[in-house]
C-alpha cells in the first residue's frame, strides 16, 4: 500500500516516486499546494476505491496521515 500511496503522490505532486519520503508533507514538498492536495485526494479515492470525508480530507496532510486514513479505510 505504501508504494501505491506514494506512487500516487508523486504522480499529482509532478516529482519522482524516491522523492516522497515518509516525511512528505507541504512544508518539504514543494508543490504541494492545496489545489494539488485535492488533486491528491481525489487520486486516491479512485486508486484505493474509497469515499473520503471532508473531515478525513483536511486531516490528511502528510503521508503518515495519508497512509494511516486509507488503512483505516480500506478495513472498513
Amino acid at each position: 500500500m505504501e508504494q501505491r500511496i506514494k506512487a500516487v503522490m508523486a504522480r499529482i505532486m509532478g516529482v519522482s516516486p524516491e522523492s516522497i519520503g515518509d516525511d512528505a508533507s507541504p512544508a518539504n514538498v514543494a508543490r504541494w499546494d492545496s489545489l494539488r492536495h485535492m488533486k491528491l485526494m481525489l487520486a486516491l479515492e479512485e486508486e484505493f476505491n474509497v469515499e473520503l470525508s471532508e473531515e478525513q480530507i483536511v486531516g490528511m496532510t502528510d503521508y503518515a496521515q495519508i497512509a494511516k486514513t486509507l488503512k483505516g479505510a480500506s478495513a472498513s
